[in-house]
């Protein structure tokens, strides 16, 4: 890691420095899955972070409930108990995780910054390995309409006939043109309770944001040209048509950028950038070996291919149709789909959406 650049985690407002593990044994590598990063808060002050904190005074002190997944709660523990003994030791705090259940963990000490410590802690630690799980939902706007799905695949055809014999192009790394969309974001939801929270985050963000921002007009935007995710055109992995720029691009821009700033205010998504890349994927090495994968998402963990990734020659195809137009799209829809969900129309199955404007 380079010290000088760290990975930066942000909670709550608050900004945390994300270290390497320190001192591991050869015990500690063979259990992996109770792996935890040391993370250090850049402006450590309790009483005044999380003022709101419902945090209730007791006989014996204070006590306040976290409401997290049971999939955290063996990170929270540790191996052999040991990160639960831990953060006890360090806030002076009792910490009860449920048994083979969904449940609050109650977090109880003498004294109330100890609580919110743990409790800060806790956060760190379980957004930490939030990065890491594989995605189950994510944000999008379909662009799949009739008319856009028919010059897709007049693209479609068009580079196979042109192009088939360049090096890694076949048929089944283009995206289904019933999927095409652009993402937002992604969300690793790991119980019901989350499902519901981004669905009210959702519906929330239509009258906070998609109205004030759009007042009312349609969104239209333009889809041409081509552009690939790295720098070598030789070997490409995913392929992309572009928005092009203007005032409706802007106010599209604004709108993602937003979305990505209120959800990942509910912890439930990683704002990796300052702003949403608009783009649209048209062809993806993922789809050869998993159809239903979302562009920029890695593979779970277990499911990963039997191959390599095959990167594919662009060069052709970018110097004959770089500057393809796939026409004019309105976007008149906001999507919470569901990774491995499918619709009745072909898109992702829909856990939940928004109309817009």
């Amino acid at each position: 890691m380079d010290v000088l650049r760290p990975q930066i985690i942000r909670i709550g407002g608050r900004c945390y420095r994300k270290n390497p593990p320190l001192n591991r044994d050869v015990d500690a590598l063979e259990d992996e899955e109770y792996e935890e990063s040391t993370v250090q808060c850049t402006n450590w002050n309790d009483e005044t972070c999380d003022v709101n904190l419902n945090i209730e005074e007791t006989e014996r002190g204070f006590q306040t409930a976290v409401n997290l997944p049971s999939a955290f709660f063996k990170h929270i523990i540790g191996r052999k108990g040991e990160t639960k003994r831990r953060l006890e030791i360090e806030t002076k705090t009792q910490i009860r995780i449920p048994r083979g259940v969904e449940g609050d963990i109650i977090i109880t000490g003498a004294e109330r910054k100890g609580v919110l410590s743990a409790k800060t802690r806790i956060d760190v630690i379980t957004d930490s390995v939030r990065q890491k799980e594989p995605f189950t939902h994510f944000l999008s706007f379909p662009i799949n309409l009739q008319p856009i799905q028919k010059q897709f695949l007049e693209f479609q055809d068009d580079v196979l006939r042109s192009c088939d014999s360049d090096r890694g192009i076949d048929r089944t790394i283009f995206q289904k043109p019933e999927k095409l969309h652009l993402t937002v974001g992604t969300l690793a939801l790991l119980n019901n309770q989350e499902v519901q929270q981004a669905l009210h985050t959702l519906e929330e963000c239509k009258s906070s944001l998609v109205q004030p921002i759009l007042r009312g007009e349609p969104l239209c935007v333009r889809l041409q040209g081509l552009e690939y995710m790295n720098d070598d055109p030789s070997s490409v992995d995913v392929l992309y048509a572009k928005i092009q720029p203007g005032e409706q691009a802007e106010r599209l821009q604004i709108l993602a950028d937003r979305l990505v700033d209120r959800f990942s205010s509910t912890g439930l998504m990683q704002q990796e950038y300052s702003h949403v890349k608009l783009h649209i994927t048209v062809m993806n090495t993922l789809m050869r070996r998993d159809p239903t994968s979302i562009p920029g998402e890695r593979p779970p963990e277990g499911k990963r291919g039997p191959k390599e990734r095959e990167s594919f020659d662009a060069m052709n195809v970018m110097k004959k149709f770089g500057h393809h137009d796939f026409g004019d799209y309105t976007i008149d829809t906001l999507h919470l789909s569901q990774r491995h969900g499918l619709g009745k129309d072909g898109y992702y199955g829909c856990a939940g959406s928004v109309s817009l404007p």
